[in-house]
């Protein structure tokens, strides 16, 4: 796939994205839920090649490729690595895969009823690499904890700032203010994120276009002004904490958003499983998410 191809696939194409790109604080989770205990690895290097091993098998699975899964968000080291000798994009790329990168750094201490994003000073050089290896996009991700109009306007600002900065790069950013769902003003702060996206979208220059990540809002539909907005290219949701059932039914209320998933995709999978018991799990996981996505209960009921 090409640029013009790999956008097109995104824009239109029937499926979802995965989300492979736990990162370094997140990884020792990620590994007991597949199985591995902490103590199965003695240094960082060891844990990310666990992780990594993982990953790998997600990828070669057969059931993973682009039918249902149309792009991968991947940790950085997963992008600088390789699968059965080839690098991680490419291996994508040749399944139909559309990669993309995770590039924030963290997340600095709440303030203002959120979370921003960490400076990331080495983000021109990170971008050029992801660029020359295939990569299409990026994810940047921050937090939202309250209805807090100047702590949300906040957030906005700063993911439209670093978006500009991929754009420049010729990559396409997945902006990513998550709402915690367990937020108790979670409503109202779904409502004003949606009303600061679209006042960020508006005077947006050029013709470039960016995609949302977004968690599934509290009310079903809230979100359609931004999947039908001129300059946005995909609308994905992240699952946030929801087990796979319930991410994908409240999913499924909510025309135009497609899912991208890291927990709810990944459950099931574990370490012990035999080849064809791990890509049963995963491809059944696959079709939940796929027709979560693809077909709306509201729509096609």
């Amino acid at each position: 796939m090409n640029t013009a191809e790999m956008t097109a696939k995104i824009a239109a194409g029937n499926g979802f994205i995965a989300a492979l790109d736990q990162s370094g604080g997140s990884t020792p989770k990620a590994l007991k839920g597949y199985g591995i205990e902490e103590g199965a690895w003695s240094s960082d290097e060891e844990m990310f090649a666990l992780i990594h091993d993982m990953r790998s098998r997600i990828i070669k699975a057969g059931c993973f490729n682009g039918d249902k899964v149309i792009g991968a968000i991947l940790f950085e080291r997963t992008m600088d690595g390789q699968v059965e000798g080839k690098p991680v994009p490419q291996a994508l790329i040749e399944k139909g895969v559309v990669p993309f990168i995770k590039i924030d750094k963290g997340l600095e201490a709440e303030a203002d009823g959120v979370q921003l994003m960490k400076p990331m000073p080495e983000l021109d050089q990170l971008l050029t690499r992801a660029k020359g290896l295939g990569v299409f996009g990026t994810k940047e991700r921050s937090v939202i904890n309250l209805a807090d109009a100047q702590g949300i306007a906040a957030i906005v600002q700063q993911q439209f700032e670093v978006g500009a900065q991929v754009l420049a790069h010729g990559l396409v950013p997945i902006i990513e203010p998550e709402v915690n769902i367990k937020s108790p003003e979670r409503a109202d702060a779904d409502r004003i994120l949606r009303d600061e996206l679209l006042k960020a979208l508006d005077a947006m220059p050029g013709s470039d276009k960016v995609m949302l990540k977004l968690s599934i809002p509290a009310e079903a539909g809230l979100f359609d002004a931004l999947v039908d907005h001129p300059r946005v290219l995909r609308v994905v949701a992240l699952s946030g904490g929801y087990a796979r059932p319930e991410a994908c039914a409240e999913l499924a209320k909510n025309r135009g958003m497609i899912a991208s998933f890291s927990r709810a995709l990944l459950e099931d999978l574990r370490h012990q499983m035999s080849d064809d018991e791990f890509g049963a799990s995963l491809g059944g996981a696959i079709d939940e998410i796929h027709r979560a996505s693809t077909r709306k209960t509201l729509v096609d009921a």
